[in-house]
């Protein structure tokens, strides 16, 4: 969809920026605060100390269970990250890079909230010219998040990421409606 790219500019134009992808690799790595608990639930998932997402997935593979316990352990360690980061955080916007940001409910703790989208088949597309993922995989994932136009409807604001242009232009227009609003 765009938001790496997105989270970049707010961050270009003096926003501090929390990253819930970096924040879950802090945690998996090894001395993470998510090593133990999650060591403790799926021994297997851990190598030379650290989370082995390829393991803990294999996890969730073969337990339908597994997903709702590796949640249970991670997303309150995520929320405490996310907080520490807020809580230190001296910029006058502070954004969230959230994936899942309407599917585990964190976006009513958010004074606003902001989409970034573009055509399905293009958001296919990008993802699938990393050559980190197969259109299998993609689907997969996809049909587990919230279907974008609901996202769409539940944002504050929405950021068409199609161009760059069309990307820095929305950012700008929401910091500008932030910024006046406060």
């Amino acid at each position: 969809m765009g938001k790496s790219t997105t989270a970049a500019m707010f961050r270009d134009r003096g926003c501090a920026v929390w990253d819930a992808d970096a924040a879950v690799h802090r945690l998996y790595a090894a001395g993470g605060d998510a090593v133990p608990p999650l060591g403790a639930a799926f021994p297997e998932a851990i190598v030379d100390g650290a989370v082995s997402r390829d393991r803990l997935r294999a996890a969730i593979d073969a337990d339908p269970t597994a997903l709702r316990r590796i949640e249970e352990i991670v997303h309150p360690l995520v929320r405490a990250d996310r907080d520490a980061f807020a809580a230190a955080a001296r910029a006058p916007v502070v954004v969230f890079d959230v994936p899942l940001l309407f599917e585990t409910g964190a976006d009513a703790e958010m004074d606003a909230t902001v989409v970034v989208s573009v055509p399905s088949d293009v958001q296919e597309a990008r993802v699938l010219a990393r050559g980190t993922m197969t259109r299998p995989q993609f689907e997969a994932i996809r049909a587990k998040q919230m279907p974008d136009a609901e996202k769409r409807a539940r944002a504050d604001h929405v950021i068409d990421t199609t161009s760059l242009e069309s990307a820095a232009h929305g950012v700008q227009q929401v910091l500008d409606a932030l910024l006046h609003r406060s």
